[in-house]
């Protein structure tokens, strides 16, 4: 057996999780922790004080998965001062074998690493286990990667597609690029602006100041007070969530239009992904928001547009889709690659 050091760190909070490995890489949770990381200085000290609870000796290996850009074993963490480094953190931790990567990558690793429970099948295409996989999640931004075989293991690579530009299709939505180039005073549009969590409330304000409904007092008020706090480092209030809330619930009509259009947005940009990858190996939807919307990912909307390509439609409707519905495949897939070190 093997000890291993699992971490996903963000500038919020860093969850640690000590694991147990057997040859099959079966994992064991052995202990787990949650940290606001903004209480400590750096990484070492809040390692060093999950090590000593736990009492046990230092792990043999540690990945920890960095919410943001890793370049050439480094990071640097965004609302953070951390600056993390391999080396350095081997040393001062007394771990020989560790690594950084990406959040996103994580991911990609930790989906070997879910059961069936953790999975809800959206689409179940043809699967060729050969064939490359696609992941792509909304959030606090818009992540996508990719997956290819490698010999007995799969190689994930991050990418920077939700920076790529966002493509309206309908009327609406080059109405809704205009606004945002407007009002945002930019040149482009990323579809990561659209498709995230931020996204949620640029087409509610959108949709609102177009006037397609009258606002409820009760989104107004979160709306507002967001809007005033532009530009902290923490918001008192999360009106994507209050809207998604009242989107799913039906009670505000502003709010179903909302995650109605953001669903439509959503679909296509995932069927954008599977055009240049074809992934039938499968597509995994990822991040925060798809398990809180699930029954609008059921409903038909969203493969509607992911399949809606001219042509190209039959190739995508045999495409693989699932959503992962466990929110720690990241620390999961953190413990897997850290084993395969």
């Amino acid at each position: 057996m093997t000890l291993l050091l699992a971490g996903d760190i963000g500038g919020t909070k860093t969850i640690l999780r000590l694991v147990e490995v057997s040859n099959s890489l079966n994992l064991q949770t052995i202990d787990e922790e949650t940290y606001r990381s903004g209480d400590f200085a750096d990484l070492v000290p809040l390692v060093q004080q999950f090590l000593h609870k736990t009492n046990i000796p230092a792990p043999q290996k540690a990945c920890f998965a960095i919410a943001g850009p890793v370049v050439n074993n480094t990071a640097k963490l965004t609302n953070l001062t951390w600056f993390l480094e391999t080396e350095r953190l081997k040393q001062q931790l007394g771990i020989n074998s560790m690594c950084l990567i990406n959040d996103f990558s994580a991911v990609g690793y930790g989906i070997f690493g879910l059961s069936k429970q953790d999975l809800l099948t959206l689409q179940p295409g043809k699967h060729q286990p050969e064939a490359p996989i696609a992941i792509i999640g909304a959030g606090t931004g818009l992540g996508q990667g990719f997956l290819i075989k490698q010999g007995n293991y799969y190689q994930v690579f991050p990418s920077e597609g939700g920076h790529a530009d966002f493509a309206p299709r309908s009327e609406l939505e080059f109405q809704l690029l205009k606004y945002l180039l407007d009002k945002h005073d930019i040149q482009r549009v990323s579809v990561e602006r659209v498709v995230s969590g931020q996204g949620i409330v640029a087409i509610y304000q959108f949709l609102r100041d177009r006037k397609l409904a009258n606002e409820s007092p009760e989104i107004a008020q979160i709306v507002r007070t967001w809007e005033q706090e532009a530009g902290q480092q923490e918001k008192s209030v999360d009106p994507g969530a209050v809207i998604g809330t009242a989107g799913l619930q039906r009670s505000d009509r502003l709010a179903v239009e909302t995650l109605q259009l953001f669903v439509d947005i959503y679909g296509a940009e995932a069927g954008n992904l599977a055009l240049k990858l074809l992934p039938y190996g499968g597509l995994y939807i990822a991040g925060g928001i798809a398990p809180k919307i699930l029954p609008l990912l059921q409903n038909g909307n969203f493969l509607l547009n992911f399949s809606q390509k001219g042509r190209m439609r039959p190739i995508l409707e045999d495409i693989p889709i699932y959503i992962i519905r466990n929110q720690q495949v990241g620390l999961i897939g953190a413990a897997l690659r850290a084993a395969r070190l």
